[in-house]
C-alpha cells in the first residue's frame, strides 16, 4: 500500500468545495481545506505508485476549481 499527501492549490473561493468533491474520491483517506500556500490537503492511498498516479491524474486533478497539486509519497525510513 502506497500513501500520499496531495497539496492542491484552488481557484479563489473554492477550497471547501473542492475538498468535499475531493474527499468522495476512491482512495482518498481525508481531504481538509488549511490555510497557508496551499488550499486543501489530501491523504490518498493506492495498492501501488502507478495507481496512486492515476489517482491523482485521472481523478483529483480533474476536480473543477483545482488549479494545482504538489504530491508528496510517504516514505518509511
Amino acid at each position: 500500500m502506497v500513501q500520499a499527501y496531495i497539496l492542491i492549490q484552488t481557484e479563489v473561493g473554492k477550497a471547501s468545495s473542492v475538498a468535499e468533491t475531493v474527499g468522495k474520491i476512491p482512495g482518498v483517506i481525508q481531504a481538509e481545506d488549511v490555510t497557508g500556500p496551499y488550499d486543501v490537503i489530501v491523504r490518498a492511498q493506492a495498492d501501488t505508485v502507478d495507481a496512486l498516479g492515476r489517482l491523482v491524474v485521472a481523478k483529483v486533478q480533474q476536480v473543477e476549481g483545482i488549479t494545482r497539486t504538489l504530491t508528496c509519497p510517504v516514505v518509511h525510513l
